[in-house]
């Protein structure tokens, strides 16, 4: 379970943390994916899109010039 501390009655910005950690956890992905069954197929072809992507951003991240 997730807990976030809401400090100096500040709920906005203790919102936004217990957003950020949710989504570090991959709780909620988790769920989404469980909630209906697919093919093992459908598992790898999505798996190998997201690797995509992945490659992609990380691809990105290197061509930047700061």
């Amino acid at each position: 379970m997730t807990k976030v501390v809401v400090k100096h009655g500040n709920v906005d910005g203790a919102l936004r943390m217990l957003k950020q950690k949710n989504a570090k956890s991959g709780l909620l992905k988790e769920a989404r994916e469980k909630e209906h069954y697919s093919k093992p197929g459908v598992k790898k072809r999505m798996a190998k899109l997201e690797a995509i992507k992945a490659s992609r951003k990380a691809s990105k991240k290197e061509r930047r010039d700061y």
